[in-house]
């Protein structure tokens, strides 16, 4: 189970703002103290269903199921409120803890046989495809009683948009056309558009878009976006530009931001970088007079928008106007920090890491991180080996990409057996599919043992390698018996492994470019 983050936090007191209970909070602070202390005195707070919605927040881990939780809260002789356990699949959702989401659901008729909606039916089969995947959200579809089949045809249809699966999102769109459920609004449409999009069948998206308009349904945001990134993908700038226009004298057409940015990027992409600087400008100007976190959000993507198309000054420019319109959170110096290391700023990039350290920010190591792949890009190790001290020393672990930043320049630098620490290390901690490089992998294992001949050593790691599922049982068997035999051939490392090894693309690229 992990620990309740500060954003959590957040977001439970926020939450409890929606759930009426205003007057319950005194300050953030109390709101911080509720979130993390189990009320244990018998007050006005014992049935509220807050209560219960902080037990289940902190349970971060969605392979955890939190149905205990629940089922414990009834065996206290708690109530169960339908309309709150709605706002709190609401939620789970919109922070992607879906497996939550759905437990909640499917407890609300297993275990207290609560009538479900259409709009519950349509929002389980979402959370069905999302966990279980589509064969399963068909099999429920189908079991549907057929007075709320009707309004879960869109959701459907939204699960195979979804999975990109565009024969049976086209055939449920058929079907819905026959059942006469096709709406006079963009909505549905906007499904199969994105589908097309994202699945590059342009024709069909230009198809459809002609049916629309002979239909007579309107334009709207989201319908325009797809179309403005289905342009920017192709480089059509002619098409980017007829898009802007019609955007921009089209009065039921909400204008905001994200219209300009989508646009400044195909013009980037496009290769038209005055363009794409005249759309960011009229990107920003639209981002005044949104929330602080909305704002947030702009910022950051304008941010990064602004480093590719080669603007520095723009990017420290609109760093300062962040900092004064919005609330700063570590994503935002992510984005920051980032595009200054676009330009091999590494001096702006310090500057703004001391500034996030003097916040009352969570930590994240992603951030120092961003420095500490420079750093090794740059043979300055001793300052990425500074990062990870100060680290430690506020009891904060480096992660995986920590250790390949490092492992990748000791390599550099012929410290070999520190390349091999890290190496380890990064081995260790790494939870994702992350696969160190061939060179990485090689340099290592000749080094355990050709340099110490230390067959132990290289027995352990290829262990590990299997233990992380890099390697498969076979070639882990298959190489523990090289080494025995003392027969393993180190020129032919790569050849042995095959395709079992990827290099982090990502981190190699980043350092390659910082490196120069």
């Amino acid at each position: 189970m992990k620990l309740v983050s500060s954003r959590t936090i957040l977001e439970g007191f926020n939450f409890q703002l929606r759930l009426g209970n205003v007057s319950r909070i005194s300050s953030y602070s109390t709101a911080t103290r509720n979130l993390t202390t189990e009320r244990r005195s018998s007050n006005r707070y014992s049935n509220s269903m807050y209560d219960l919605f902080r037990r289940i927040t902190p349970v971060g881990d969605t392979t955890v199921s939190i149905v205990p939780l629940l089922d414990q809260w009834v065996q206290e002789g708690r109530t169960v409120e339908k309309e709150q356990l709605q706002l709190f699949i609401k939620e789970l959702r919109s922070f992607r803890r879906f497996s939550h989401a759905l437990q909640i659901s499917m407890w609300m008729t297993d275990k207290r046989y609560l009538h479900l909606t259409a709009g519950d039916v349509a929002i389980r089969l979402d959370l069905i495809s999302k966990v279980h995947g589509v064969e399963q959200a068909e099999n429920y579809f189908n079991n549907i009683p057929k007075q709320l089949r009707f309004s879960a045809y869109s959701a459907l249809l939204n699960c195979y948009a979804n999975a990109k699966s565009v024969e049976k999102a086209e055939a449920t769109m058929q079907e819905m056309g026959d059942l006469g459920l096709l709406p006079g609004e963009p909505l549905i449409y906007n499904s199969m558009l994105n589908l097309y999009y994202k699945t590059g069948n342009y024709e069909k998206l230009d198809s459809l878009v002609r049916e629309i308009e002979e239909k007579g349904i309107g334009y709207d945001k989201m319908t325009c976006s797809i179309r403005l990134s289905a342009y920017a993908a192709a480089s059509d700038v002619e098409g980017i530009d007829k898009i802007v226009n019609l955007v921009e004298s089209n009065p039921t057409v909400l204008l905001d931001w994200e219209i300009y940015g989508t646009a400044a990027s195909g013009y980037a992409k496009a290769g038209f970088l005055d363009k794409s600087l005249q759309m960011l400008k009229k990107s920003e100007g639209l981002i005044s007079g949104k929330s602080r976190s909305s704002a947030a959000k702009a910022y950051e993507i304008l941010l990064r928008q602004y480093a590719t198309t080669g603007q520095k000054d723009e990017v420290l420019r609109l760093w300062e106007i962040y900092k004064k319109n919005a609330t700063v959170y570590n994503r935002g110096y992510i984005s920051v920090i980032s595009s200054v290391l676009k330009f091999d700023d590494l001096e702006s990039a310090e500057k703004i890491v001391e500034e996030w350290e003097s916040q009352s920010l969570r930590y994240d190591i992603r951030i120092p991180n961003f420095l500490i792949g420079s750093y090794c890009g740059k043979g300055l190790l001793q300052k990425a080996e500074s990062l990870i001290t100060k680290a430690k020393l506020k009891g904060e672990k480096p992660n995986w990409k920590t250790w390949f930043y490092m492992a990748t320049g000791y390599l550099k630098n012929n410290q070999t057996l520190e390349a091999v620490e890290a190496m380890k290390e990064a081995l260790v901690v790494c939870r994702n599919k992350w696969k160190p490089g061939k060179e990485h992998l090689a340099s290592s294992l000749k080094f355990l043992k050709d340099g110490v001949e230390d067959v132990e050593g290289v027995e352990k790691f290829i262990n590990l390698l299997r233990e992380k599922d890099i390697i498969s049982e076979d070639l882990q068997e298959k190489g523990l018996n090289e080494v025995q035999n003392g027969k393993l051939n180190f020129d032919a490392l790569s050849k042995f492994y095959g395709d079992a090894l990827i290099d982090d693309e990502e981190a190699l690229s980043r350092l390659k470019t910082v490196g120069q």
